[in-house]
């Protein structure tokens, strides 16, 4: 009688442990500087290309993609990607991000219209992470997913993104923006990926606090239809959307 008193109970304890564990990897990870991520690379597959009308958009996609993901790896005092999130540690694989980089749209790259340059929504990014195959990796991924490149403003616009591989979950998602210069496409354009990595570092208190209350999503199964959770990258959404019907 003993042992099925204690059985439940046991059981209801390590569920609560579980779920605590799970609501707390984007915590962990701003927070526990000790540990290592994987640098998931630049994905260029949404990104749209304003102001370079003479731009040779097959070139683009067949070299200079890769090839902004292999300057970011070949010079790691000058992008320094462990630093940028606090880390002494990093493994980088961009294999899946190049492979990815390498079938996008080169039909819909350039662009002239100016709402491409915030094209992208939470929503967008959350449904790129889940196509991405991380080749049954685990832990925390880091991703920048390029928006635009904005020739005449001379700035690009990524999403930093986190990224719970396990589950190719979006843990954090945000918007920043960096100034592009240099000479050719190649270094033009990974400066800008160089001036986030340093704004998000300076920013990396402000960017903690924003997030310590935000909620992990939950984790889906096939069989498991999605639960409105109220995640990093839709809670502010889901409140807009509640003062909208109220006023």
């Amino acid at each position: 009688m003993i042992i099925r008193k204690v059985f439940p109970l046991t059981v209801l304890l390590l569920g609560f442990f579980i779920s605590a564990t799970q609501a707390q990897k984007l915590k962990n990870f701003l927070e526990n500087t000790d540990s290592s991520f994987t640098w998931l690379g630049v994905d260029f597959t949404q990104a749209r290309l304003l102001g370079d009308a003479a731009a040779n958009a097959a070139d683009i996609v067949d070299r200079h993609f890769a090839g902004i993901n292999d300057v970011v790896i070949n010079e790691p005092k000058k992008y320094d990607v462990a630093g940028t999130f606090r880390r002494t540690k990093v493994t980088y694989d961009v294999t899946a991000t190049n492979k990815r980089n390498a079938a996008a749209n080169k039909e819909a790259l350039k662009s002239d219209n100016n709402d491409d340059i915030t094209r992208l929504k939470p929503a967008d990014i959350s449904k790129l992470v889940k196509g991405i195959d991380v080749n049954g990796k685990k832990g925390i991924g880091v991703l920048f997913v390029m928006e635009s490149m904005n020739k005449t403003g001379k700035q690009a616009s990524m999403y930093v993104t986190v990224i719970d591989m396990a589950t190719r979950n979006v843990l954090l998602a945000e918007r920043m923006t960096g100034k592009a210069k240099g000479f050719g496409f190649r270094n033009y354009w990974a400066f800008s990926v160089h001036d986030v990595m340093d704004d998000f570092s300076s920013d990396y208190k402000k960017i903690k606090e924003k997030y310590a209350d935000a909620k992990d999503a939950e984790e889906e199964t096939p069989a498991t239809p999605k639960k409105d959770t109220k995640t990093a990258v839709a809670a502010k959404e889901k409140e807009t959307k509640k003062a909208k019907k109220k006023g």
